[in-house]
């Protein structure tokens, strides 16, 4: 099955994420308990929670790295557009292509300049082309804010030369180069310092208008700032789920708003 995103020139493709029942398991430990949740295409959607909820169980998920992890299973539904991701025939690489992850913790190739680093998932992919792999590149570094700070020694500087800022940007821009509809993201400033962390902010606000965005963030006032929507997640349960703004201000749940002003987490 070709699962890779079907773009006419200048467009993108609308990716909505329906979640049915997804039961997530590290060995005979159920980590998520049946969570139902329809992701609109476009905008950027937060999942909050304290540690230990499941909320990066629940992304990695969604783009079956779940099942990388010994031991780990899946049951439920999760589709992605067209594509029902864990359907009998549908490959886990041809998922991750059109689904995007970005880590909580920076990892660049450290061996490959950045070049190498943002161009490896296309070579992997079979492209060879040198002027195509030259344009992808500097698109992708422009679209991760980073192609002017960086234009005259991608080829010379490892990925792992950079800053950490530096670094998660070379792992966005890795991650939009082979062009996928959605892009996941764990945590991905937790580890930055605040000036970095307002890069990485602005780029999603950016990214949010041609992708589809999921955020796991620990902070509340992140996740207030970024996503139109917010999850919710508490001991592996799903247990609000609505407008960012509504959320933050009027939780239907009390267990939700306990959390929101500091009663724990």
């Amino acid at each position: 099955m070709d699962c890779r995103p079907r773009h006419a020139e200048g467009s993108r493709v609308k990716t909505e994420i329906h979640v049915r029942d997804l039961k997530a398991y590290f060995g005979t430990l159920e980590a998520l308990h049946g969570i139902n949740m329809d992701i609109d295409h476009g905008g950027v959607t937060a999942i909050i929670g304290p540690s230990g909820c499941g909320k990066s169980t629940f992304v990695r998920c969604l783009n079956r790295m779940h099942e990388t992890i010994p031991g780990a299973t899946v049951k439920g539904n999760v589709r992605v557009g067209d594509i029902d991701i864990y359907g009998n025939g549908t490959p886990a690489v041809e998922v991750r292509r059109r689904i995007g992850m970005v880590f909580q913790k920076p990892n660049p190739f450290p061996t490959m300049s950045i070049y190498d680093n943002v161009a490896a998932g296309l070579k992997l992919n079979g492209v060879r082309n040198r002027k195509r792999l030259d344009e992808v590149v500097e698109r992708s570094l422009k679209m991760a804010a980073l192609w002017d700070e960086v234009k005259d020694v991608m080829k010379k500087k490892s990925g792992a030369s950079l800053s950490g800022g530096q670094q998660q940007r070379v792992c966005i821009a890795r991650a939009l180069a082979v062009e996928p509809e959605v892009i996941l993201m764990d945590e991905p400033a937790s580890a930055l310092d605040p000036i970095s962390t307002s890069k990485i902010e602005e780029l999603i606000y950016q990214l949010k208008e041609n992708y589809t965005v999921v955020i796991v963030t620990h902070n509340m006032q992140q996740a207030a700032r970024v996503s139109s929507y917010t999850g919710f997640f508490l001991l592996g349960d799903l247990v609000e789920f609505d407008k960012t703004e509504k959320i933050f201000t009027n939780p239907s749940d009390k267990r939700t708003e306990d959390y929101i002003t500091g009663r724990f987490g």
